[in-house]
């Protein structure tokens, strides 16, 4: 038998360039410890919080007023506060670098492409500060935007910021009933909005949505021009103004920073509210800006003038990601459109073109890269690339091996998750570890990650919820219009006692590394058994009949029993052949108890936004029940498909 052996294992010289090596000396010197390896720091970083926070503020020069005192705990989650004597700015965090460098690059699928300085960038953002400050916007106001991932969106988010204004976002693709469902929660004091976007080479026209939540909201409208007429949309209604007007007759002054306590509210992120309103979800400044560090700088590796990419719309969490990239003084390349137009090369072009350091896509992007037969390693200049991380949902094996064998030798690859309410990542990667297939290097440094059992055993070697045992920085500040934060609590505290349950289903495997199995509300549960519906996923879609599937358990007989829906190959059909071959697939690659009782061939699978597949919306279609917010889709005649159906009856 072939002993494994891991992708990739980081040279000695790669790892003395590492910003975490560099930490690491700087911290022993500091601390007095001695860290024998990443595993020590990372036992160290959870032991000893308060000096890991704090040192974290130091090592990347956080701009700011950090006080005494680091943490106080007395031993409740809820009640930990970190930093409570500091005072800073997140935008002017951001802002630090200056000169005529690139900040932002921006490509709208092959029709639009600009970029700005950090010079202009803060020009920008003092212009829109000062249009801001005119029309009262201050502490605690909530602004909302429905943009595009361009330039203007992130210095919106910075000149709101920096007053101290709460950012909410979601992208244009959006039905008028979703972005009202978030938005009209939180009661924005200004509506920011495009004119228009690009998407699979058409021009997709927002008029008629953007009046009808104007209508709604009753604000101010801001309008950005972009793909669209924007004085004519401006024009339209009454107080909307153009972006042109709206900072018209304010000139580039220096920029001032309201600073405000740690924990002041900085974004409101929305739950995807698959199965109800979504769920507004407070972040902090100080709490975002010192984890996206420690990510960014640590994790990632990213130092000042590096490139940093991530595919993402303005409604997915991995936009803030993205955007506090330029603390570490990264250059931010953004991209508006399909990953797939004009062609499936345009986001390796950009790569090759910019020379991107860190490429961050989704699991399902890898997978279709791999699957449309596209090598970039062999048609594209990549040598800058240092970092390829995967989100969204658990990266295949197969997905692993791909990227090594058809995007480039020399890389790190981080499959990496966290999610909307904690603005970040609980497991991720470590470049001064080896990357084994499959695998999610380890836990975040600072963050007391473990796998327990429904007893609330920590385990090894078995699937389990994952969890985190101690408060962190980037926990959420609160949950909008939850005074009394019953729903917070309900979200996270009530399957454990003072312990967040994040509602993954994970194990940890024999490296120190972690595979997440999929979410833990949608796990199997045939007579008894959980079973991780990432498993399936990570057999069937391997095959090049398959292109997607979705799996779910369906109540039956006093039992739950397995249905796997699958979307087919252009040529294929779902005969006996192609069923048997599925199921032995499935049986080999997994265990008996994972064959499905029944597979399924549908044309469409419903996703969120942000392209992850809505297992629970299909559960409810499937058993008979309402699905509360199908706005939240971005496909929802998908569901349509699942109801009623002949085979699901017997």
């Amino acid at each position: 038998m072939t002993k494994e052996m891991p992708l990739w294992i980081p040279t000695e010289e790669r790892k003395k360039a590492e910003p975490l090596s560099r930490y690491m000396s700087w911290l022993s010197s500091r601390s007095g410890t001695v860290f024998a390896d990443i595993d020590a720091l990372q036992s160290w970083s959870v032991e000893n919080r308060g000096e890991f926070w704090s040192s974290i503020w130091d090592f990347c020069s956080v701009e700011g007023e950090k006080g005494e005192t680091a943490l106080i705990d007395d031993g409740r989650m809820l009640e930990v506060r970190f930093f409570p004597e500091a005072r800073l700015n997140f935008a002017q965090n951001l802002l630090k670098q200056s000169g005529e460098a690139d900040a932002l690059i921006f490509r709208g699928e092959d029709k639009v492409s600009y970029r700005w300085s950090w010079d202009e960038l803060k020009g920008r953002v003092s212009r829109l500060q000062q249009a801001f400050a005119a029309m009262g916007i201050g502490e605690g106001d909530r602004v909302a935007a429905m943009m595009p991932n361009l330039p203007e969106t992130i210095a919106c988010m910075l000149a709101a910021t920096s007053l101290g204004a709460i950012w909410s976002s979601c992208s244009p693709d959006f039905g008028s009933q979703g972005v009202l469902d978030r938005f009209g929660q939180i009661e924005p004091k200004l509506f920011i909005t495009c004119d228009g976007y690009w998407y699979n080479g058409k021009l997709q026209d927002v008029s008629a949505k953007v009046r009808d939540v104007a209508a709604e909201l009753n604000v101010p409208v801001l309008i950005v021009p972009y793909a669209g007429d924007a004085a004519a949309l401006a024009g339209s209604f009454p107080n909307a103004r153009t972006l042109e007007q709206f900072v018209e007759g304010f000139a580039v002054e220096p920029l001032e920073f309201r600073q405000l306590p740690f924990s002041h509210p900085l974004y409101i992120l929305f739950s995807s509210g698959t199965t109800g309103v979504p769920k507004c979800i407070v972040h902090s400044a100080g709490g975002t800006l010192l984890q996206h560090l420690k990510e960014h700088v640590l994790h990632c590796g990213i130092q000042p003038g590096d490139r940093l990419f991530y595919y993402t719309t303005c409604g997915w969490m991995m936009w803030n990601w993205l955007a506090s990239g330029l603390a570490a003084g990264a250059t931010l390349c953004l991209f508006d459109g399909s990953p797939f137009a004009p062609n499936g090369s345009v986001l390796f072009d950009y790569a090759a073109q910019e020379k991107f350091a860190v490429f961050g896509t989704s699991a399902k992007y890898i997978d279709a890269v791999r699957k449309s037969g596209l090598e970039p390693m062999k048609s594209h200049d990549l040598s800058a690339l240092r970092l390829i991380t995967s989100t969204g949902s658990p990266l295949s094996p197969e997905g692993f091996t791909f990227v090594y064998e058809g995007i480039k030798k020399d890389v790190h690859l981080a499959s990496i998750s966290g999610g909307t309410d904690i603005v970040s990542c609980f497991v991720l990667g470590n470049p001064l570890k080896p990357v084994w297939r499959g695998e999610i290097q380890g836990p975040g440094l600072g963050l007391a990650m473990d796998v327990w059992n429904d007893d609330g055993q920590s385990v090894r070697g078995e699937k389990g919820e994952l969890v985190c045992t101690k408060a962190f920085p980037s926990m959420p500040v609160m949950f909008w219009n939850d005074p009394d934060g019953k729903k917070y609590r309900a979200a996270y505290f009530e399957r454990f006692d003072n312990v967040w349950c994040h509602g993954d289903f994970a194990e940890w495997t024999s490296h120190g590394g972690l595979i997440i199995h999929g979410r833990s509300d949608a796990t199997l549960n045939p007579g008894g058994v959980r079973i991780g519906t990432a498993e399936i996923y990570n057999q069937v879609e391997q095959m090049p009949e398959v292109l997607e599937a979705l799996c779910i358990g369906q109540d039956w007989d006093d039992d739950v029993r397995v249905i796997l829906f699958v979307r087919l190959a252009n040529g294929y059909t779902l005969d006996d052949n192609l069923a048997a071959a599925i199921k032995n697939r499935i049986r080999t690659g997994c265990t008996p108890r994972h064959v499905p009782a029944r597979i399924i061939a549908v044309t469409d699978i419903p996703r969120t936004k942000s392209g992850k597949i809505v297992e629970l919306a299909v559960r409810e279609v499937v058993h008979g029940r309402p699905v509360k917010n199908k706005e939240a889709l971005a496909n929802p005649e998908a569901l349509d498909l699942f109801s009623d159906l002949d085979a699901l009856k017997s």
